[in-house]
């Protein structure tokens, strides 16, 4: 489908160091829009419009007329900057206070690549926010009462992971049991390779590895951690800093570290991008000897990319519907759909993901499409219903 040009685009330049700060608002419903704040060096405006448009695709994807969640529009936020970098926090308050007028008025926000939820937290709170989700309240029947569920379920840790950390990597791991399924493969003797072990690798790998299957490779920033055999995700996600990277005295002896890019032709039939966009370009697809590419990271794998993969026969399951599971659970918590508990989250979070990864599905090999094309479709759809019962779709 063709996208229309975003209500907003903004370039916001630091004066304190001259780094840049983005923020796209693809659309509105009922005046708000949800997307994240990403921190990486080199991150562009055309970027942030992509995954601002893919917002709004997740956000129609999960629309249910029956469910107390009401759809928002598509939004995102950048800065191009290491996380790293000691002028990071300063900026991250910066860029919040400079960008509060529309963090108060129509756009929600939190964690996304290189930024915690925690973090972002702090820094709102500093740049004189409520809160970054704070646009939305006013969508609220009952504001305390839905603020204070959102943050009990904030507050709950399964197996020392909190459950926002996990519903994401919940719901892919959920997408890839469902193509799975419908394949007629058996979980046990699936081989799984992931780059990036931060929210939504680290999340995904484990809901896999509980499911049965091997995790046969990871990357992160030092490389790529591999075993045939088998990793131990759990020890290798108790290893983690901050920003997902393993402490490699955990390994064990059977572990290999590999480069950096070799997880993208590990001996295995699924693949999770989980890290960075444009991750698998024309050139390094070559490499690849996996079945499927399902996409946890935003925009992991290039049109052109994407378009040679599939000539092979290798299904790539597109962001928009794999890992929309981390948005949609913080609306369905805040809005009642679903309590603080994480076993309710979860089995929420499975039907929903499992639902639209068939229906996707369906509709791909009714209309002799690929899974992105089909997901597309999903959102064409949708989009006139949500701006028939809301009025305002801009």
């Amino acid at each position: 489908m063709t996208a229309p040009a975003p209500l907003l685009s903004l370039v916001w330049t630091d004066h304190v160091t001259g780094r840049r700060g983005f923020l796209v608002v693809d659309r509105l419903v009922r005046g708000v829009a949800s997307g994240g704040l990403r921190m990486r060096p080199g991150c562009t405006l055309e970027e942030v419009a992509g995954l601002a448009r893919g917002m709004t695709m997740k956000e129609a994807l999960h629309y249910d007329p029956e469910a107390r969640y009401v759809p928002l529009g598509g939004a995102k936020g950048g800065i191009d900057c290491d996380p790293r970098d000691p002028q990071a926090y300063g900026l991250l308050v910066r860029y919040l206070r400079a960008m509060r007028p529309y963090l108060e008025s129509c756009w929600t926000t939190g964690e996304d690549l290189g930024l915690s939820q925690d973090l972002v937290d702090r820094a709102a709170a500093e740049a004189g926010l409520a809160s970054s989700v704070q646009a939305v309240y006013r969508l609220l029947d009952d504001e305390a009462t839905a603020r204070r569920r959102l943050t009990d379920a904030f507050a709950v840790e399964v197996d020392g992971i909190g459950l926002d950390e996990l519903a994401g990597g919940c719901g892919v791991a959920e997408s890839v049991l469902a193509a799975l399924d419908r394949a007629a493969v058996p979980y046990a003797g699936t081989r799984v390779a992931v780059q990036g072990l931060g929210t939504m690798g680290g999340a995904t790998a484990r809901f896999l590895a509980r499911a049965g299957l091997t995790v046969v490779a990871v990357a992160d920033i030092k490389g790529t951690i591999a075993n045939p055999a088998g990793l131990d995700v759990e020890a290798l996600l108790a290893a983690r800093d901050g920003y997902g990277t393993v402490d490699r005295g955990v390994l064990r002896p059977g572990d290999r570290e590999l480069s950096g890019d070799a997880w993208l032709s590990a001996d295995a039939e699924v693949l999770v991008p989980a890290a960075v966009s444009y991750a698998i370009d024309t050139g390094n697809q070559q490499g690849i000897r996996a079945r499927w590419i399902v996409e946890a990271a935003n925009m992991p794998v290039l049109p052109e990319a994407e378009e040679l993969l599939t000539a092979r026969g290798v299904a790539v399951l597109p962001d928009v519907v794999v890992n929309s599971g981390t948005n949609a659970w913080w609306w369905w918590t805040l809005f009642g759909d679903i309590g603080p508990d994480a076993d309710e989250a979860f089995a929420h979070i499975r039907r929903s993901m499992r639902a639209l990864v068939e229906l996707m599905l369906d509709r791909a090999d009714a209309n002799g499409t690929t899974p992105r094309a089909a997901a597309h479709a999903l959102v064409a759809d949708r989009l006139p219903v949500i701006a028939d019962r809301f009025g305002w779709y801009r």
